[in-house]
């Protein structure tokens, strides 16, 4: 057939579908067919990188899991790979209503949105581990053929025991291997009784050396520390081990990148891995993620999840910018970075085994800054202007004496005069700012407590408003008060700008009272210096 020129696949999606297609060859067929793995480096020329955050729905996003995330993340979209969402709800028993969406929509607020999901779907779905079963009962069948994995009959009654008496012993808690000299006879007899038993894979054999590319070269002997573990629960779900193996294998995963935790089972996964005949993707192990005093970050404590940095005003940009400044991955570490300047600095051979202190009290200065980046991109700084609108509304509603505070060349106004000083957008409904959108009540005592010479100074003001410099500027405005103070007898400079600091904003501290002006307008002024003469 001749249907016009063929167009050529583009390289790393032809790797992908032979790595897809070809899952199950022998290990030396695989490397013929791919190519060897150059561990040095990470990255196979022409391959296609895919990576994956997979965390389990048993609670909310939190920093360390958004870390664990934007690491995978940066380092897919560096070398023009994908970045994959998988769910582990294996554990139903402590899955949290919730959390799977959660951890989607915080992803998608962050800025780093996985290409292939539960949500949005992708050519290796389903990204749910509670409706992969099948796959992970064909491996465990496969292991059983081939010897390299037993049926376990134990119930959780002796697992328990075995457990208490070696925690009595002073010993780490391991199971005996029972169940892994059973005969054949011995196991039909069980299965007449017990049709449902756990499947565990025999840890036999030296555990394969690897070359993590953090920590470098790694081999663990878990045979000799651990018993076998079980692979495939009574209830037909997998645990944690194999289920990251097959759905790794399956999806085409290239490179996982996770948390050092992890670090220790990695030999139990090369030999599950060989056990089946499958290639094993790059493994590089995260430092964690730690308080700023070296404790462990804790799901106890509320103001880590992500949930409560978006109601509270953080920018997405203030959090990626510092979990990534306080570790490693990077030639040197600046405040300020945005997301396209970490993958472009990002580089994985940087990554240190060091653990990352974060310290929470210095995101402020953090989204300060990302603040005012924003601040002065026109298109961004219109989206602020309606969020800041919504805040007034929330913050004052009907307090509101005059909704002109609510037009957006005034809420610009605000947002220009006061960025570099404010670090999250909220601050501008706080009480400190409060003056700003709803009129004062100061009393005339209040005044004439700061200085006798109140209508003095304030018809003074009015006049310098009512000339041709309506629309002066702050920097005119403070020369002209400072002649206005000037010009009166037995009252300091300071004394009239207290004075007139309490006259427009009912308050002893705040911005310049020149800023102040100008921020309000000439028509807000005179009308808030006018209700002083009046009173």
């Amino acid at each position: 057939m001749h249907g016009g020129p063929r167009v050529p696949m583009p390289p790393h999606m032809a790797v992908l579908l032979k790595r897809l297609l070809h899952r199950g060859r022998s290990p030396a067929a695989l490397g013929r067919l791919m190519g060897r793995r150059e561990a040095s480096l990470g990255t196979d020329p022409g391959a296609a990188v895919r990576v994956r955050f997979a965390p389990s729905p048993t609670g909310f996003l939190h920093l360390g899991g958004l870390r664990t995330a934007l690491y995978n993340y940066i380092f897919a979209k560096k070398h023009q790979g994908s970045f994959i969402l998988r769910l582990e709800d294996t554990d139903q028993t402590r899955l949290v209503p919730g959390a799977a969406e959660n951890i989607e929509d915080m992803l998608e607020w962050a800025g780093v949105p996985p290409d292939e999901s539960p949500r949005r779907g992708g050519p290796a779905g389903p990204y749910l581990q509670s409706q992969r079963l099948a796959l992970y009962a064909q491996a465990a069948e496969a292991l059983l053929k081939s010897g390299a994995a037993y049926l376990c009959f134990c119930s959780p009654q002796r697992l328990e025991l075995l457990k208490k008496e070696a925690l009595r012993n002073r010993q780490t808690p391991r199971y005996d291997n029972r169940c892994r000299s059973l005969s054949q006879a011995q196991v039909a007899q069980k299965l007449a009784t017990d049709p449902k038993p756990a499947i565990r894979f025999r840890l036999d054999g030296e555990a394969p050396a690897f070359q993590d590319l953090v920590y470098g070269w790694n081999r663990h002997e878990v045979a000799s520390v651990e018993g076998d573990p079980v692979i495939l629960k009574s209830d037909g779900f997998p645990t944690y081990h194999l289920a990251s193996v097959v759905d790794d294998h399956h999806m085409g995963i290239s490179h996982v990148l996770r948390g050092s935790e992890w670090l220790v089972s990695t030999s139990k996964h090369l030999l599950l891995y060989q056990a089946l005949g499958w290639q094993p993707p790059h493994f590089a192990h995260l430092p964690l993620l730690l308080n700023k005093d070296g404790s462990k970050l804790s799901k106890r404590q509320g103001d880590i999840f992500l949930e409560h940095f978006a109601a509270t005003g953080f920018l997405p940009d203030a959090l990626l910018d510092i979990i990534t400044n306080c570790g490693s991955g990077f030639a040197e570490n600046q405040m300020g970075r945005t997301l396209p300047e970490l993958i472009t600095q990002f580089d994985l051979s940087r990554v240190t085994c060091h653990s990352a202190l974060l310290d929470l009290e210095k995101l402020p200065e953090f989204n300060r800054l990302h603040l005012r980046r924003l601040v002065g991109d026109g298109t961004q700084r219109c989206q602020l202007v309606g969020q800041l609108q919504a805040l007034v509304e929330e913050a004052f509603g009907s307090q509101l004496q005059d909704r002109e505070v609510l037009d957006p060349a005034y809420v610009e106004r605000i947002i220009l005069l006061r960025q570099g000083h404010i670090c999250r957008l909220q601050d501008l409904v706080s009480p400190a700012y409060s003056y700003l959108w709803t009129r004062p009540a100061v009393g005339r005592v209040q005044l004439g407590a700061i200085s006798e010479k109140v209508d003095i100074i304030a018809k003074r003001v009015l006049g310098l408003l009512e000339g041709p410099g309506t629309n002066l500027t702050q920097e005119v405005l403070n020369g002209e008060l400072k002649k206005l103070s000037d010009g009166l007898e037995g009252i300091k400079h300071s004394n009239v700008m207290k004075l007139l600091r309490v006259a427009l904003s009912g308050q002893q501290q705040g911005p310049p009272v020149a800023e102040m002006m100008v921020s309000l307008g000439a028509k807000e002024v005179r009308e808030r210096i006018q209700k002083v003469l009046c009173s």
